[in-house]
């Protein structure tokens, strides 16, 4: 494992859309487990991988009940809404009021190439659309509600 420079706002593949994973080999799963070492490194909840510089449709997620690894992830349905602070390991130190929806459900693939599907309330639910954003080139200061803080 290695950790991973996380690119900042202002470097162009973050605004790039990412690529499907047709195929789970060494090159992702390591990808995968540098993902989790940097992302725990920073501090963070989650990361996905154009924020390490690799346009492929890979994320992981933390918020305090295990690593959750998302290979190709969709968003199946959301539900209800919710707003609050969010921030970036992308944009560091800024933080802004965003309204995403309060439940989602989201079909993956995990690293044994197994789909599943994975319902999120909360913190994770914000978590997914967040890091899914990033598969699209989107991020959440497009989405800050008044000024970004910070």
């Amino acid at each position: 494992m290695a950790l991973r420079n996380i690119r900042e706002d202002g470097d162009a593949v973050l605004r790039k859309k990412s690529r499907k994973v047709d195929k789970i080999d060494s090159k992702i799963i390591t990808l995968l487990d540098d993902m989790v070492e940097t992302m725990n490194h920073a501090d963070g909840v989650g990361l996905a991988a154009p924020q390490v510089g690799i346009l492929k449709r890979v994320v992981v997620i933390d918020v305090g009940d295990g690593v959750i690894e998302l290979i190709n992830p969709e968003i199946l349905e959301v539900s209800g809404t919710q707003t609050d602070d969010e921030g970036c390991l992308s944009v560091p130190g800024k933080f802004g009021k965003v309204t995403r929806p309060d439940n989602v459900k989201v079909r993956a693939f995990n690293r044994n190439g197994e789909q599943f599907v994975i319902e999120g309330k909360g913190l994770l639910a914000r978590a997914f659309c967040h890091e899914i954003d990033h598969l699209e080139g989107i991020l959440f200061t497009d989405k800050v509600e008044g000024k970004l803080q910070g």
